[in-house]
């Protein structure tokens, strides 16, 4: 776990803390303009000591000449400024309440080499929350950190879980025993290409051939091209990966690895969710590429694009064949938006069109995270197929959003087929002291669990949380604070793995926060994800002002210590999200999908240290900046 703050900051708002992350001053912080305004006058001056009269016999002595002017009684000296102190005069606006999980990292138990195996975890009866040897005991008794509930702990547990090191982090891998029939080789895995062979993919695209003269080629021709070099990638670096191939325009066609006769879904069969499922789970298994390699290039070259788009049964029965191997992967390539069967968005929405929603697609993407499936979307640039709908299957999955051209489909489809898939089934579960909440996911709750699903490589997710305003003065009393981190997954081989990670954070308030306490790579991911999440569900106007909090708090940083030069990238982020959601209005609330792509990123985003999408995002970053992305209605 990675913090945003050194400390936990405990006199956030309730009022504000949920809706824009704003936190008030200490009001009994002592600046010199609050000095200034509540004794604007200098004390009194203390009474003059009495003196004895003098005798009126004696004349006065002369008044002098020459009169001295009149002055004020001097004010005192101000209280030097703070300079190491984010104050002014608005305050603190951002709430630097974050915690950064590097989820890519923690599930790669390779690296954890080391740490101490035990058979299970020793779990509250109450909160659920796991003994650690920053628990404390008496009697063998453990009243839970967390939640305050009193648990009998055995003397054996007591030696294993806390009497093994002391400090101030604890991390504990949980492997249970595994059975033969648990293992499974994640080169069993299918990579399933889905290819839009609608009409429309024989727009023509002018192009350098290699003799230097002007030629068009097809989107088709284009795919066709990618998908061949993505075979013979496959085929020599990893032979034994099963790949199917599925098509539609107004019919859906799986081929499968090419040896079979190939399953044809039209007409009414393109409605039907569940036949879709039914028909395409019990489709003959592919065998690996080493086997259907030529089969397969004989039928990438006999594609032929006309019809419609049945985007939405085609990538529901693609997920279907991929779903019987967790791990696999489902690249779907299109250049426009479904007008026919499930998942249409071509006609207007209305009560009869039950099959016209984007719970659809909602629906798909929840049930491929939990069937290990990893979905990326690909479309052409110049074309309008509702990415922001679409791209949820993505976006749930952990796969890619992105446009490509004819000149970079190639590259692109190759690098989703990749196999690096660290873990399936992902979940996280975190704790915090009663008393905490997280704003925007529950505000109710100390515990929040969130389903993960497929993790790869970099993967970085952020939570944000507050303090609730009856509980200010008793952490402050506590002065520490424990966090616990449960993240339950599966391996490549499909081993059950629970990884807890016990931490403790010193308490504070916002008065004494300062620039050198803050990570800003943190605040930075924390603000590109929470934005864009904001975004997609439509919460703009909030996703705004928490934008306006970050740039404040970015603005106050400056101007204690220079930003380097990875920093400057989490504020063009910032700038980016702004134009975005600037560009929103009521009457075109719908995101383009070069904005949407763009949001989809950011919802990934990563720190710069990983490279994973940080690179990706800077990029697009700068292409928003130059031309504000144009936004379209729904």
């Amino acid at each position: 776990m990675e913090f945003a703050c050194s400390h936990v900051v405990c006199n956030l708002r309730a009022d504000e803390a949920a809706s824009t992350g704003v936190s008030q001053i200490n009001q009994h912080d002592n600046t010199v303009k609050q000095q200034q305004q509540q004794d604007p006058l200098p004390p009194p001056l203390p009474p003059r000591r009495l003196r004895k009269p003098r005798p009126s016999s004696l004349p006065l002595p002369p008044l002098p000449s020459f009169q001295y002017p009149h002055t004020p009684p001097s004010l005192p000296p101000p209280v030097p400024p703070r300079l190491d102190k984010l104050e002014g005069e608005d305050g603190l606006k951002a709430n630097v309440n974050v915690v950064l999980l590097s989820v890519g990292k923690l599930v790669d138990i390779s690296e954890a080499s080391g740490m101490e195996n035990f058979q299970s975890p020793v779990n509250c009866g109450k909160c659920s929350a796991a003994l650690s040897c920053l628990s404390s005991m008496q009697n063998n008794l453990w009243v839970c950190e967390f939640c305050g509930h009193e648990n009998s702990v055995d003397d054996s547990v007591k030696r294993v879980c806390v009497g093994q090191r002391a400090g101030v982090c604890s991390d504990d891998l949980y492997l249970p025993k595994q059975s033969d029939d648990d293992y499974q080789n994640l080169e069993n895995s299918l990579v399933v290409f889905c290819v839009d062979i609608s009409g429309s993919m024989s727009v023509t695209t002018e192009v350098t051939s290699s003799s230097g003269f002007p030629a068009y080629i097809s989107r088709l021709e284009g795919i066709q091209d990618a998908l061949q070099r993505a075979l013979s990638s496959l085929l020599q670096q990893a032979p034994c990966r099963r790949v199917a191939l599925v098509t539609f325009n107004d019919e859906v066609v799986i081929y499968g690895d090419g040896t079979s006769t190939p399953l044809t879904l039209r007409d009414w069969a393109l409605v039907d969710y569940d036949h879709i499922w039914q028909q395409s789970v019990s489709y003959p298994i592919p065998h690996c590429i080493a086997e259907t390699y030529h089969q397969l290039i004989q039928r990438v070259k006999e594609l032929r694009e006309h019809g419609a788009t049945s985007l939405g049964p085609a990538a529901l029965a693609s997920v279907a064949m991929a779903s019987r191997y967790p791990g696999s992967k489902v690249i779907l390539c299109t250049d426009g938006r479904a007008n026919i069967g499930l998942g249409e968005m071509e006609q207007t929405p209305s009560l009869s069109s039950s099959h016209f929603h984007p719970y659809f697609y909602k629906q798909l993407a929840l049930q491929a995270a939990d069937s290990g499936v990893i979905v990326s979307v690909m479309t052409f640039e110049g074309t309008d197929c509702r990415l922001a709908e679409v791209g949820t299957l993505a976006d749930t999955t952990g796969g890619q959003v992105n446009i490509v051209s004819i000149g970079t489909v190639a590259t692109e489809i190759q690098s989703a087929s990749m196999d690096n898939v660290l873990a399936t089934g992902v979940m996280a579960t975190l704790l915090a002291s009663d008393g905490v909440y997280f704003p925007y996911v529950d505000e109710n709750n100390h515990k929040l669990v969130r389903h993960i699903g497929n993790v790869t490589k970099g993967l970085e997710i952020t939570f944000q949380f507050a303090v609730k305003p009856e509980f200010n003065e008793v952490f402050l009393q506590k002065n520490k604070l424990q966090f616990q981190l449960q993240l339950s997954f599966k391996t490549r081989d499909q081993q059950r793995v629970t990884r807890i990670i016990t931490e403790q954070r010193p308490v504070t308030t916002s008065s004494r926060i300062s620039a050198r306490s803050l990570n800003m790579a943190v605040l930075g991911v924390h603000c590109a994800q929470l934005c864009a999440s904001l975004t997609i569900d439509g919460r703009v106007k909030e996703a705004q002002r928490q934008l306006k909090a970050q740039q404040h708090l970015h603005k106050q940083i400056s101007k204690q210590r220079p930003i380097q030069k990875e920093e400057s990238i989490y504020g063009n982020w910032m700038d980016t999200m702004t134009t975005i959601c600037d560009d929103i209005t009521t009457e075109s609330w719908g995101l383009s999908d070069e904005a949407a792509k763009v949001v989809y990123q950011m919802k990934r985003a990563s720190s710069v240290s990983s490279n994973i999408y940080s690179n990706t995002t800077e990029s697009q970053t700068k292409s928003t900046m130059k031309k504000k992305a144009p936004m379209e209605g729904m």
